[in-house]
């Protein structure tokens, strides 16, 4: 009886160890398949790009990326309500536990976003992770364009993507059945001339000014008469000049009603389908508007006021690196450093209509020097580079809120016969009270 209980105890400890010897072999064994398979790192690129708006170039590059890298998977997700959408959604992610590798930050949203979220500078993590591109910024970028990345604190934020002026599209039949000159106007001014007599020949609305989620096209107007949108951290667009560009803004809308007042995507579409003769909007709207127009069409610089000088601040984003694993953060450079190749960039402008930000593509034959060629809309956002300026920024953690005060400001004013003098300076003193 020993003898066999001894048996026993035996054989269950060599089941037991074989077993044992099994797990372990088990494990090595998966470990091998896993490295032989070659998994990929998979990351999350956040965009704000509509289908209208380069939505189709951004699912191409990540395609094309995903099938050219054997290390990295790369997942885009559209964000809506463009660069204030895509805050709000990352903020909600964030406190969640979540957080995408690369995302499109706004100009107006640089510090905000520097200051509300977690980021590695691209040199950082280029010096960490991939030292083979240690000078890939400094030479594939001037430093004024740099510098558009560049938070209030001094910090290289990110590195500029997407770089847009707002220029004037023009339906030349429309212009052309209201008697207008075809070449279009060149200040604030002749635009309403134009607005009225389009509106009075044609029963065409003369403008349509964009209204996205963001007041870029109107910063541009404000800072073009000489005033400023924030002056030392504080907001500055209810000054005299300010106030007389949001009253010419109403004007047209509400006394001349010759613009549209509606949303972008309607407003756009308006111009496309031969409603509206003149569209104030991005170059970026290049592609949209020049393939889906049935109509002879051109683009001529962003209009100035009378003896002002013409400020245009600089529309589109920079790519920021918020991956918090280092594999993440590694593969979030990868991505990026394909994104910003000749052709990851010429594939961009192609799709969009935005300027290079980086050096050696407009030129280059394996870049967009026979597209520039063939397309003469792009030349206007072109040649206008050098009235560029920073895009209003609000600073503090009530970015989100102070730009949704002027989103109603805008909407108010153009939407009824309100007091466009008390309206901006009471907008005003709501958002310097947030920032103080």
């Amino acid at each position: 009886m020993k003898k066999i209980y001894l048996m026993m105890i035996l054989t269950l400890i060599t089941v037991v160890l074989a077993a044992c010897g099994g797990a372990e072999g088990s494990s090595e064994e998966g470990s091998d398949e896993g490295e032989a398979s070659g998994e990929k790192t998979q990351i999350e690129y956040w965009h704000v790009n509509a289908e209208t708006q380069g939505g189709e170039s951004v699912d191409k590059l990540v395609e094309d990326f995903n099938a050219q890298s054997d290390t990295v998977e790369v997942v885009a997700r559209y964000n809506p309500d463009m660069y204030a959408g895509l805050m709000s959604n990352l903020q909600a992610d964030v406190a969640a536990g979540n957080s995408p590798a690369v995302v499109q930050v706004g100009w107006a949203f640089l510090d905000y976003f520097s200051e509300n979220f977690h980021y590695m500078e691209p040199q950082e993590v280029i010096e960490q992770h991939h030292e083979e591109d240690a000078d890939f910024l400094e030479e594939n970028f001037l430093p004024n364009i740099l510098d558009l990345a560049v938070n209030s604190e001094g910090s290289q934020v990110g590195v500029p993507y997407s770089l847009s002026t707002p220029v004037l599209y023009l339906n030349e039949d429309v212009l052309e059945e209201a008697g207008l000159d075809p070449a279009g106007p060149e200040t604030w001014e002749e635009v309403r001339e134009y607005a009225k007599a389009i509106k009075d020949e044609t029963d065409n609305y003369g403008i349509y000014i964009q209204e996205p989620a963001d007041t870029w096209g109107q910063q541009a107007m404000v800072e073009s008469n000489g005033a400023n949108f924030i002056e030392d951290g504080q907001a500055a667009f209810a000054s005299e000049e300010g106030i007389e560009v949001f009253e010419y803004y109403q004007d047209l809308v509400i006394e001349d009603e010759s613009a549209l007042h509606i949303g972008w995507d309607q407003g756009i579409q308006s111009f496309i389908d031969g409603n509206v003769g003149m569209l104030f909007t991005t170059i970026a709207q290049r592609n949209n508007v020049q393939s889906n127009s049935e109509f002879n069409i051109s683009a001529i610089e962003s209009p100035g006021w009378e003896g002002e000088e013409r400020r245009l601040p600089a529309g589109g984003a920079m790519l920021a690196i918020t991956a918090e694993e280092e594999d993440q953060q590694s593969a979030a450079w990868e991505f990026m450093r394909y994104l910003y190749s000749v052709e990851g960039i010429s594939e961009w402008t192609k799709g969009t209509g935005y300027v290079p930000p980086r050096e050696g593509v407009a030129d280059n034959p394996d870049g967009l020097q026979d597209f520039l060629e063939e397309n003469e809309m792009m030349q206007p956002a072109i040649d206008q580079m050098d009235s560029v300026v920073p895009w209003a920024s609000f600073p503090g953690d009530a970015g989100l809120e102070a730009e949704q005060k002027l989103l109603d400001m805008r909407d108010v004013i153009l939407g009824s016969d309100v007091d466009v003098e008390e309206t901006v300076t009471n907008t005003e003193d709501e958002i310097n009270q947030l920032l103080d």
